[in-house]
């Protein structure tokens, strides 16, 4: 076992990126890793490997320096409570691209809970977790309908990981791989944005679409906005939508952004339906 402690890059908070004070995470080809952190704001990391202490900085995003994010929105009259209030928090990244294309995938226009049953259907399928790229190309796409993905997603799924090199994604294709996932049949702007935020470890692509934004700009407007309408949500924030949409979804959860609440979203949500 090797263990390490590291500091990390710009504000950090363990608690509010994994929702613990302890994080311990299963890695690819078995390894494992574990991290707490300390009063000082340094993280010791305890892991398998020198691989699989690498593999924890990066879903961990301890050596991603967010001191512009916080810097630039603190004072934003949308963002700048949650920024100031959960300063530190960075988005939970998956051990593999392939994992955070399932994600993407199964978490596609239905409510989260039951995208995460699918999800961890189509793991126990793969018989692999974390879920690796061949993996789950070995998955026909009528196993992934019985694990109860709908059969065009089954499909988009099967045909990005026989097809593509989802790892090369996050190295020397990185300048053109939202490009490259969008050219994709069945790869919207949302899946990108989970992809790009939970695989690849960016933060310029956002959450468009998410139904957390749509009920936060319902409650804002008064009015149930189509999903593709929350692009003007993060438009503000540039190169740094990707991580505005994690930051505005659990501000929002927590009642931090002025003016929105999820009690106003539910009776927008009540008047849209009742006329039409």
């Amino acid at each position: 076992m090797l263990e390490a402690t590291v500091r990390p890059r710009g504000p950090y908070s363990l608690k509010l990126t994994v929702r613990s004070d302890d994080w311990l995470a299963r890695l690819p080809e078995g390894e494992w890793a574990a991290a707490s952190q300390l009063p000082d704001g340094r993280v010791t990391i305890r892991a398998a490997s020198g691989r699989a202490l690498e593999h924890a900085r990066f879903m961990l995003a301890l050596d991603d320096d967010t001191s512009e994010f916080h810097r630039r929105f603190a004072d934003d009259p949308l963002l700048g409570p949650s920024v100031r209030l959960l300063r530190g928090m960075r988005p939970r990244r998956k051990a593999t691209v392939a994992h955070a294309v399932l994600r993407g995938v199964c978490g596609q226009l239905i409510q989260a809970g039951k995208a995460l049953e699918i999800e961890r259907a189509v793991v126990r399928a793969c018989g692999l977790d974390p879920p690796s790229r061949a993996s789950l190309a070995r998955l026909a796409p009528a196993e992934l309908t019985r694990c109860g993905l709908a059969a065009s997603r089954a499909a988009t799924l099967t045909r990005l990981c026989r097809t593509t090199d989802l790892g090369a994604l996050k190295g020397r294709l990185r300048n053109t791989a939202l490009a490259r996932l969008r050219r994709e049949r069945g790869i919207g702007e949302w899946t990108v944005g989970v992809i790009a935020l939970q695989g690849l470890g960016r933060y310029d692509a956002g959450l468009v679409g998410d139904l957390g934004l749509v009920k936060l700009q319902a409650s804002l407007e008064g009015r149930w906005p189509e999903p593709d309408e929350t692009a003007a949500l993060l438009e503000p924030y540039g190169d740094w939508r990707g991580l505005a949409s994690v930051f505005l979804l659990q501000g929002f959860k927590r009642g931090l952004i002025p003016g929105a609440s999820t009690d106003r979203a539910r009776l927008v949500r009540a008047r849209a339906a009742h006329t039409t």
